[in-house]
């Protein structure tokens, strides 16, 4: 039972990619992130190198991942406990472990070996089950975002990344490919865009909903809602087996939006960060 480490997206991938894909809902944010390290990239997130590591336990298969994209936090995939106390030796209390994204049980026993970190989020994961768009839907329409609304994307990824604690570094390529790729979907009202969805890219069969925002002077009206079901509704008719979106737990609004319009709970995860 060990693990392994590279900087190598492709190593990773021969060793821990199958695993990965066998269960796509679970993975979808290992699954995204290296295959965007894939097409773009070691240094697509940031100047340092990319950490990724797997767990083969005692039948030598794999059976946890670890993918780290300075400045972003370690993700970790669900891990058996005994593999735990292995992973703060080999990597301590260091850079590559000063912020830790992982299911709710692992992250405790993260939290117990590690003095000195704490909890800055808790989030759900969602699949969607049947979907309800909002009836009776709000006034207006949704529409592909196009190049021409650059500006205003951008300042809503920020604003976006802003409200969820993330980091706001990937804001334009986010739009631009986005836009590219037609998965960013305006919910427009009198001819003023006024709520945001995107879509990830399609990946064993799982598509996930991002970067949901409403500008504060057009919330309470029903956008997000509306906006977020139509975003999902174009990933079922691109073909995804799975559509997914996570939520900040301690935001009971937009946890209850999803559950109206047909999201299920999957399962909690936790983030951690180490106090400086």
């Amino acid at each position: 039972m060990t693990w392994t480490f590279t900087d190598d997206v492709d190593v990773f991938l021969a060793a821990a990619g199958p695993s990965l894909a066998a269960r796509p809902v679970e993975h979808t944010v290992a699954l995204s992130v290296t295959e965007r390290l894939r097409r773009s990239g070691a240094h697509h997130y940031g100047a340092d190198d990319p950490v990724l590591g797997w767990w083969r336990g005692a039948d030598g298969a794999v059976a946890g991942t670890l993918v780290r994209t300075p400045p972003h936090g370690a993700m970790l995939t669900a891990l058996p406990p005994e593999a735990v106390e292995p992973l703060v030796e080999a990597l301590g209390a260091g850079p590559d472990l000063d912020g830790v994204n992982a299911d709710r049980d692992i992250a405790a026993l993260l939290a117990a070996r590690l003095p000195g970190y704490r909890t800055v989020q808790e989030q759900r994961l969602y699949r969607l089950g049947t979907l309800r768009p909002p009836s009776p839907a709000p006034e207006g329409r949704a529409r592909a975002a196009a190049r021409e609304d650059r500006a205003l994307l951008v300042a809503w990824v920020e604003g976006f990344a802003e409200a969820t604690g993330q980091s706001k570094s990937s804001a334009e390529w986010l739009v631009d490919e986005g836009t590219e790729r037609g998965s960013l979907t305006l919910w427009e009202s009198g001819g003023t865009p006024v709520a945001l969805a995107g879509r990830s890219l399609m990946l064993a069969g799982m598509v996930r909903v991002t970067s949901v925002y409403t500008p504060p002077e057009f919330r309470g009206r029903g956008y997000g809602a509306a906006v977020t079901a139509e975003s999902s509704r174009a990933a079922l008719a691109e073909g995804a087996a799975e559509v997914l979106l996570f939520t900040d737990l301690a935001n009971p609004t937009s946890n209850g939006v999803y559950l109206r319009i047909g999201y299920e709970p999957v399962a909690d995860r936790v983030q951690l960060r180490r106090d400086t």
